[in-house]
C-alpha cells in the first residue's frame, strides 16, 4: 500500500484524491483530514488542476469518522477542522466530484456532500447514522442534506438512520448518476473530461455564483449576477474565435 492517508495523483487536468485506509474503510481520522487539507490547498493554488476526483482505496469509498480515534482521544489541530476542511472543498475553485462506491455512511456523506457532483455504484450504502451512535451532526449534515435532497427525505434518512443504495440516492437527487460498479471509473473520467474541457474560468465563476445564491435572497442573487461580481473568464475571447472549442 502506498504511503500517505490521501493520495493526489494527476492527468490531463484531473486531480484524484484517494481516501487511502482501506484496512479501516477509509473511516477518516483526524491525521486523515490534515492531510486531505493540505491537498486541498495545495489545489485550490493549482491552476494546472480543473477538476478533482475525490475517492476511496480498497472496498469502500469512506465509513465515515473514525470512532476508535474519538475513543482514543485523538484530536483535530482546532475544535472544528473537519468541518471548516469540508468546507475549503466546497469553496474550492475548481469543480469537484465525489465517487462513491461500498459504503459511505455519516461522516462520509457529510464529506461528499461538501462535492459538487456525487457519481456512486448502484450498490453502495449511503446512509446518515448519527441517529445509531447517538451523535449529533456537526461537518455540515443539517444544513447541506437538505439543500441536496430537500427538507422532508433529509429528515427521513437522518430520523431513521437507515442506508439506500446509490440507486436509490440517484433517484431522491442525493447523486446525479449511479452505474454499476464496474463502470463507475470510466463514467467518473468521462465526466471530469466533460467539464475540464470547458472554460476554467466559466466553471469557477458559476460555482461561486451558485453558493453566493444560497445567502442571497432571489431578488439580490439576480441583480448581483447581473454585475458580474467575478469579471469575464480569461479564455473567453480566444473560446469565442474557436467556436467554442
Amino acid at each position: 500500500m502506498e504511503d500517505g492517508l490521501v493520495l493526489r495523483s494527476d492527468a490531463e487536468a484531473v486531480a484524484t484524491l484517494t481516501l487511502n485506509r482501506p484496512d479501516k474503510l477509509n473511516a477518516m481520522n483526524p491525521a486523515a483530514f490534515v492531510e486531505l487539507r493540505g491537498h486541498l490547498d495545495a489545489i485550490a493554488a493549482d491552476d494546472s488542476v480543473r477538476v478533482l476526483v475525490l475517492r476511496g482505496a480498497g472496498r469502500a469509498f469512506c465509513a465515515g469518522n473514525d470512532l476508535g480515534s474519538i475513543a482514543a482521544g485523538e484530536r483535530a489541530p482546532s475544535p472544528h477542522f473537519q468541518a471548516e476542511t469540508i468546507d475549503r472543498l466546497e469553496a474550492l475553485p475548481q469543480a469537484t466530484i465525489a465517487q462513491v462506491h461500498g459504503h459511505c455512511y455519516t461522516g462520509a456523506l457529510e464529506l461528499v456532500l461538501g462535492c459538487d457532483l456525487i457519481v456512486c455504484a448502484d450498490d453502495a450504502s449511503i446512509g446518515d447514522t448519527h441517529g445509531q451512535w447517538g451523535l449529533v451532526p456537526s461537518w455540515g449534515m443539517s444544513v447541506r442534506l437538505p439543500e441536496r435532497i430537500g427538507v422532508a427525505k433529509a429528515r427521513e434518512l437522518s430520523f431513521t438512520a437507515k442506508r439506500i443504495r446509490g440507486t436509490e440516492a440517484a433517484a431522491i437527487g442525493l447523486a446525479n448518476q449511479s452505474v454499476p460498479l464496474e463502470d463507475l471509473d470510466q463514467t467518473v473520467v468521462e465526466l471530469a473530461g466533460q467539464i475540464a474541457a470547458n472554460s476554467p474560468g466559466t466553471v469557477s465563476m458559476m460555482k461561486r455564483l451558485i453558493l453566493d445564491q444560497r445567502n442571497l435572497g432571489r431578488t439580490d442573487a439576480l441583480e448581483r449576477e447581473r454585475m458580474l461580481p467575478y469579471g469575464r473568464p480569461a479564455d473567453m475571447e480566444e473560446r469565442m474565435r474557436a467556436g467554442g472549442r
